[in-house]
C-alpha cells in the first residue's frame, strides 16, 4: 500500500514540476504514472549499485552526490519511457531529483508518519 502511495505522490509530482518547467515534459498523467513506476523499479535495482560505486564521492561530499545519483535514474528512466516523458539535459535531471526529494520529505513527515503514529 505504502509502495502505491510513493508511486502515484511521484506521478502527480511529475505532472506538476512538468507544468512550471519548460525542460521536462509528461505527455499524460498515464504516462506519469508508468514513469513513476519504472522509477521505482529502477531505484530498486539499479540505485544501490551506484550507490556502492560512487560510495567514496559519496562520503566525500557527506551524501550531496546522491542527488546526482537520483538524477542518473531520472535520466535512465527518460530513456527507457522515450517520449511520453522527456528531460532536457542533466542540469533539469539534477532539479527534478532535488524537488522530489524534499517534497517526498515533507509528505513523508507531515502526511505518513501521522497517519502510521495513529494507528499504532
Amino acid at each position: 500500500m505504502r509502495w502505491m502511495i510513493g508511486i502515484l505522490i511521484n506521478a502527480v509530482l511529475f505532472l506538476a514540476i512538468a507544468g512550471y518547467f519548460q525542460g521536462f515534459i509528461v505527455s499524460s498523467f498515464g504516462a506519469a504514472v508508468l514513469g513513476s513506476i519504472v522509477l521505482s523499479i529502477l531505484n530498486i535495482l539499479v540505485r544501490p549499485f551506484l550507490i556502492l560505486l560512487t560510495l567514496p564521492v559519496t562520503v566525500l561530499t557527506l551524501g550531496l552526490f546522491l542527488f546526482v545519483i537520483n538524477a542518473i535514474t531520472l535520466l535512465l528512466t527518460d530513456s527507457i519511457m522515450g517520449d511520453a516523458l522527456e528531460i532536457d539535459g542533466f542540469g533539469m535531471a539534477l532539479l527534478i531529483a532535488l524537488i522530489l526529494s524534499i517534497v517526498n520529505l515533507v509528505v513523508q513527515k507531515a502526511i505518513i508518519q501521522p497517519m502510521k503514529e495513529k494507528r499504532s
